[in-house]
């Protein structure tokens, strides 16, 4: 009855060491593949459909627009922005946003508040917020103009 006993234990004690020895290389594989920039749960396979499925639908990868003038930027063509430091030091700043060199322009295209829809001047910025990600890169959102930030 005791050697019973005994390998009863071992087995026990052997299952708990490989489930343990399983987490660690999972973990372990799931970081490799973050790093990759594979996300997780998710197969190489899948990720690259996705990919293709989204430049399918019309907006292909990498295709930015202006927030003022709403002009589809080619590559190189920069949105002038001045971003503050983050007071609370965190990922998530202040920005201003001027505008890119089509709607900068005198006579250029009309420049419009995506929030509130108010036309603004050439020296009129949008007040935005930046957040960094270090894998999904820097996203901006949109908070108004001047004059319907002062309005709430």
């Amino acid at each position: 009855m005791e050697d019973y006993l005994q390998i009863l234990l071992f087995v026990v004690l052997g299952f708990i060491l490989l489930c343990f020895i399983y987490g660690i290389v999972m973990d372990q594989w799931a970081r490799i593949r973050r790093r990759a920039g594979a996300k997780p749960g998710k197969s190489r396979k899948a990720e690259k459909e996705k990919k293709e499925g989204e430049e399918a639908a019309g907006k292909p990868k990498g295709v930015k627009t202006c927030p003022v003038c709403s002009t589809v930027l080619k590559n190189g063509e920069l949105i002038e922005t001045r971003a503050y430091p983050s007071l609370t030091g965190g990922r998530e700043r202040l920005i201003h946003i001027q505008g890119c060199v089509f709607c900068m322009k005198k006579g250029g295209r009309e420049r419009k508040c995506p929030v509130c829809g108010a036309v603004l001047t050439p020296d009129e910025k949008l007040v935005a917020r930046m957040f960094e990600n270090p894998v999904k890169g820097q996203h901006v959102h949109i908070l108004g103009c001047f004059k319907c930030r002062k309005a709430k």
